[in-house]
């Protein structure tokens, strides 16, 4: 992965949470600090690079908004960048309210990236210990933006950089802070760029240390990812797009097989969310072009 490459996709997450946040309604997750980390250059510019690549995503809309490029932004936001980023992360911090109710005290999020968690809940501080991991230029490029943003790293943030690919260990996490006690993971975005054994390798080397109880949030691609197109062929598109980038998706899963990975590793599966599910509880009873991505699941899965 090359520092621009790293950098730039991060800052596309994070163009996508911003926009929602200061244009959606209603809110499905409001990430209100993510704009604060994208410069005014950085907004137009992905802002253009989609507006002129509208052909790419759909010839018939670049003709239907010809010359409105409000609409045209909106309707790629919308239908292609936005609803997995937005709709996961929302999932996920569900869980971790959750989860910190019953007494979690360690959260460990895996692809960070340029997430803001730790800075929008300063109330957390004495009570969560956070970690972020990312590939080393990520880390890297984020904490270059943090500090050029004059971002205050709270005392219970650590970052860690890790190359998912090679091999894992717990040191940089021990030396970190991590202890030997309940966890939640968040792995978002991510799985999708692992080979099945990479995945499989990555959650036993996470939970190998971690007592009973700790647990992870992940989303992942079912069996249909690399056949389906999806509305206005945004599956194929993803597909399509991350190949381009030199970061091709390598995996996908039947329900089945991701039950088996996990029970192989001592997790449970303790919630599973459809794309129909995650369009109910999400998406539903919305006027703009938002919706559930297809092929997309989510998971809550508990060591025993």
């Amino acid at each position: 992965m090359k520092q621009y490459e790293s950098s730039f996709t991060s800052l596309v997450s994070a163009f996508a949470r911003a926009y929602h946040s200061k244009f959606d309604t209603p809110i499905i997750f409001d990430d209100f600090l993510a704009r604060q980390l994208i410069t005014e250059d950085e907004f137009k510019e992905i802002s253009r690079h989609m507006i002129q690549g509208i052909s790419f995503f759909n010839k018939d809309i670049a003709l239907k908004f010809k010359g409105n490029s409000d609409e045209i932004l909106k309707w790629i936001t919308q239908v292609q960048l936005s609803p997995t980023p937005l709709a996961r992360s929302a999932y996920t911090e569900k869980v971790l309210e959750n989860e910190i109710l019953l007494g979690l005290r360690q959260f460990v999020i895996l692809g960070a990236g340029l997430d803001t968690f730790a800075f929008r809940h300063p109330e957390l501080k004495n009570i969560l210990k956070i970690f972020e991991i990312d590939h080393p230029s990520t880390q890297a490029f984020k904490k270059n933006r943090l500090a050029s943003m004059d971002f205050e790293i709270p005392n219970n943030l650590h970052f860690t950089s890790i190359d998912f690919t090679q091999d894992f260990t717990y040191q940089d996490l021990l030396i970190q802070g991590l202890k030997n006690q309940k966890t939640l993971y968040s792995l978002l975005g991510v799985s999708y760029y692992l080979t099945k054994q990479e995945l499989v390798t990555l959650i036993q080397t996470l939970f190998a240390i971690v007592p009973s109880g700790s647990s992870i949030v992940f989303d992942y691609a079912d069996e249909h990812l690399f056949e389906q197109k999806g509305l206005s062929n945004r599956v194929e598109n993803m597909v399509k797009m991350a190949a381009a980038s030199g970061e091709p998706m390598k995996a996908c899963f039947t329900y089945e097989e991701m039950e088996h990975l996990l029970e192989k590793s001592g997790l449970l599966i303790y919630e599973h969310l459809t794309p129909a599910t995650i369009q109910e509880q999400f998406f539903s009873n919305r006027s703009d072009y938002l919706s559930a991505f297809e092929s997309i699941h989510y998971i809550h899965a508990v060591k025993k």
